[in-house]
């Protein structure tokens, strides 16, 4: 499905990220549309397993919800195991858990199975979006309360800010949106220029 691609540097799939069309409560864009597309979801791993060339991980956390999604997807191009970190509630075995404030100001729990691996632990944590760094950082303290060492942060975007920017500065981050591009230039002011033409047949994925 070679229509939508662009040079391969320019991390063509970006494009095909959906704009918010139903208000200020939900987030101002929808990656989801990036996995719907073949293509473009092979691209987006390849590009995120390239740029973690050298890094060794144990386990994949993956974040409640979306980060599920490219957490496991990661886990399994890197033959390790996935780690889900899930919301408050929904875990049948002992927890550990913690308190966040998320991207829209709420209040949260975020919990993990205890004990979910042992000390030492090389984790990759991956989550969809890192906007503001607070969900990110309940998932920190929960791995790090077991002994398990944060190695990385994978996601299809990072947006710029004294707490991801310390983020940068501690871990080794990959997004799809490479830091520089006019991809995180837009992504930092939330109003990507490809919304203008986008339609939701562009992410369609190819028949067979």
């Amino acid at each position: 499905m070679s229509r939508n691609k662009g040079p391969r540097d320019d991390r063509w799939y970006l494009k095909l990220m959906a704009p918010n069309t139903k208000g200020p409560k939900f987030a101002w864009l929808d990656p989801t549309s990036i996995y719907i597309n073949g293509e473009a979801f092979h691209d987006l791993l390849d590009d995120l397993v390239a740029d973690l060339d050298g890094v060794k991980c144990d386990v994949v956390g993956g974040l409640d919800a979306m980060g599920f999604v490219l957490g496991s997807a990661l886990a399994t191009r890197l033959g390790v195991g996935f780690l889900p970190i899930r919301k408050a509630g929904k875990l049948c075995v002992d927890t550990d858990k913690v308190s966040f404030t998320n991207y829209s100001g709420r209040t949260q729990d975020m919990e993990m199975r205890l004990p979910a691996f042992a000390p030492a632990t090389k984790v990759l944590l991956a989550d969809q979006w890192v906007e503001t760094g607070g969900t990110m950082d309940g998932a920190i303290r929960l791995v790090e309360r077991q002994g398990g060492e944060v190695i990385g942060i994978a996601a299809v975007a990072i947006e710029e800010n004294a707490i991801t920017d310390g983020y940068r500065a501690k871990y080794h981050c990959v997004s799809g949106v490479v830091k520089g591009s006019r991809w995180q230039a837009e992504c930092n002011a939330q109003k990507l220029s490809s919304f203008q033409g986008y339609t939701p047949d562009l992410v369609f994925p190819a028949i067979r």
